[in-house]
Formats: C-alpha cells, structure tokens, sequence
C-alpha cells in the first residue's frame, strides 16, 4: 500500500504542486518598477555612449552653432539693409521737398519775370524826345471780364523843369454793339490828372457786357478844355 501512494506521487497523475511566494503585491510592484527604471537608464546610457562614439551629437552641436551664426549674420545684414532704406527714403521724400520747394521759387520768379516786362514795356519810352511837351507815351488796356477793361497809361512831360500840367484825361471806347457800330464814354466824365514829370495811371471802366470793344483812346485836356495830347489802342 505505501509503494502505491509512493509510486502515484512519483507517476504523472501525482497531484500538483503549488509553489507561492511570500513575498507581498506591493513590494512586487516596486521591484518590477526598479527594474525597468534600470533597464531604461542603461538603454539611455547605451544610446549616449553610442552617439558619442558615432560623433553623432558633437556633429549636431557644430551645425547648430553654424546655424545661429547665420542666422545672427542675416539679421544684421537684414537691420543694415532696412537702415539704409530708410535713409533713402528720408534723403528721398527731402530731395521731393527741395525740389516742390524750387519749382515753387522758379513759377514766383517767372511771375515776377513776366511783371518786370510788362512794367519794362509800360515804360519803355520813358525819356520822351525833346520839344514834344505833354504827351501820353504808353497805353494798355485788357478785358478782365465781360462788360470790364482794365487800362494803363502813362503821360509825360519833356524838358529839365517842365511846369506842372494840372487837368483831366477821358477815355472813349468803340467798337461793335448788337452788330452795329458802338462808341461809349463813361459816364463819370474826365478824371483829373496832376503830371510834373510823369504820371501813371490804372483804372477800370465797365461798359455793356455784349458789346464787343475794338479801340481805346484816350485824351488829355487841360483845365480850359483844350486837347493836350491824345492816344488811340486798338485791341
């Protein structure tokens, strides 16, 4: 009977064996965590090691410190280039001012040009001939608009110490009106005239808008009426 039980237990249908440990689930936990923490550090220290034998990393390292040389160039270059911009713009937008500024010198200067001509005109005849007397040397007459002329004269007397000529100058317009012919003098009659040596004189005469002024004369009398001296623009 007792090499019965021995030999089942020696057979395979010998009841099984269950071998348990005494150690606690937790502490199973932190051993297991041990260890993989262990195994990732010695992987992490292989793949350094592998890196610097390589000269993987020390190669990254170079390249990176190239690259921000670069790139600390190209922001320089970029900075030194925006600067130089803005200083063209500025020398620019002062280059436009200067020259708005002399174009605006240069039209004032051909305004006054073109005055000084036409005053050069006016008196161009400004010594008069000897033994001429009184006399009306210039005449100039414009339409600012219709029904208004703006005249110009100047009278002169000849001589070292000519008397003063004390008496009025009257304006007469002709020309067309409606078609037919139309000559008008103002309605304010003479206007007195004072001359020593010269006198200029400027005026406006307003006459109807639809005429159509052809001539402009003008006269000067003396304080008795008589004509002195007289002359006639045609336009």
């Amino acid at each position: 009977m007792r090499w019965k039980l021995f030999r089942r237990r020696l057979s395979i249908s010998a009841p099984r064996m269950i071998v348990r440990s005494h150690l606690p689930w937790p502490l199973r936990w932190v051993v297991l965590a041990v260890a993989f923490g262990f195994s990732a550090a010695l992987a992490l220290w292989a793949f350094e090691f592998g890196k610097d034998i390589a000269g993987l990393d020390h190669a990254n390292k170079e390249e990176i410190t190239l690259l921000r040389s670069e790139l600390q160039t190209l922001r320089a270059e970029r900075e030194r280039a925006q600067s130089i911009a803005n200083t063209a713009d500025s020398l620019l937008k002062a280059e436009r001012a200067t020259q708005d500024k002399l174009n605006q010198q240069l039209r004032q200067t051909e305004a006054e040009v073109l005055a000084l001509k036409a005053d050069l005109g006016f008196f161009e005849r400004l010594l008069p001939a000897a033994g001429e007397g009184l006399a009306v040397r210039a005449l100039q007459a414009e339409a600012l608009q219709p029904g208004q002329l703006r005249y110009q004269l100047l009278v002169m007397q000849s001589g070292r110490s000519p008397t003063e000529f004390k008496g009025r100058y009257e304006l007469q317009l002709g020309g067309t009106l409606e078609g037919r012919p139309w000559i008008f003098t103002p309605p304010n009659g003479g206007r007195p005239l004072s001359v020593k040596q010269y006198a200029r004189v400027e005026g406006l005469v307003d006459h109807p808008a639809v005429a159509v002024v052809k001539t402009v004369q003008v006269r000067v009398l003396d304080s008795n009426g008589s004509l002195r001296a007289s002359q006639t623009l045609k336009l």
